[in-house]
């Protein structure tokens, strides 16, 4: 029996044209809708089926506003059957800062006898692509992380995950209780049904508060230097040019 915590976060449509907040740090999400990124729904995808064929349980977890209910409940329809919410707003929440509230929430529960054998995590964020989440939560937890797994499988205390090499499939075992951050491709995910809809709309979501004042992502704002003025001057024509030409390597110290 395998229980499983995928993670996910409720990033902008980018379906259409992207535009960034003021200062260039954020998504500029206020005309568009909200969703959940490819790599995340491969990641739900490999939570439902390795609890499925275990016997364990997938609960899904997000740190978000109050409207990231809307994503939790489209991933419960999916098969996962607990959600969690740590209600705050991501965008003061560098990825240390997100990996260990999770960190948090997973041994809070393994205090309160609700473990996690396996913590998928999608390779990265549609929005923000810090690539980090995954690799700092297996820090804080202490167990062994895969990342840009493609397919995972459990058998046993043993994890396989499948990562796209330089030079072809890499295969990874670790044993469990492990971390691996999941890319696209490796499945194809499924869609909700009905019934899984009308399951969703019943579950209680739990809801927790950050339990530490967050330092932020600490990104830095690079700009492109102006394009610098280009002149041309004309030294000459044809052979009157030859003098010109040799004065002009001189004064760059090319002849002598």
């Amino acid at each position: 029996m395998t229980n499983v915590l995928v993670c996910i976060k409720r990033v902008p449509e980018a379906a259409g044209e992207v535009t960034l907040t003021a200062d260039s740090q954020a998504v500029d999400a206020r005309y568009i809708g909200f969703t959940i990124n490819e790599h995340e729904n491969c990641a739900v995808e490999l939570a439902v089926r390795i609890a499925s064929d275990t016997g364990g349980t997938a609960t899904v977890l997000t740190l978000g506003p109050d409207d990231a209910v809307e994503q939790l409940r489209t991933v419960l329809g999916l098969g996962c059957t607990a959600a969690v919410l740590i209600e705050a707003d991501p965008a003061g929440f560098g990825p240390a800062d997100v990996a260990r509230e999770i960190a948090t929430v997973v041994e809070a529960h393994a205090a309160a006898g609700r473990t996690y054998d396996l913590v998928l995590l999608g390779n990265d964020a549609a929005d923000t692509g810090d690539f980090q989440v995954g690799i700092r939560l297996a820090y804080a937890l202490g167990r062994p992380v895969v990342n840009g797994a493609s397919t995972v499988v459990v058998t046993g205390d043993t994890a396989t995950a499948h990562v796209a090499g330089p030079d072809g499939v890499e295969t990874y075992q670790v044993p469990l209780p492990a971390v691996v951050t999941v890319l696209e491709g490796g499945v194809e995910p499924r869609y909700p049904t009905i019934s899984g809809r009308m399951k969703a709309k019943k579950v209680k979501i739990e809801t927790v508060q950050p339990q530490a004042e967050p330092r932020g992502p600490d990104r830095v704002r690079l700009l492109l230097p102006p394009a610098q003025p280009s002149a041309v001057e004309v030294i000459g024509e044809g052979p009157d040019a030859a003098k010109a030409v040799v004065d002009l390597l001189e004064k760059l110290g090319v002849a002598r």
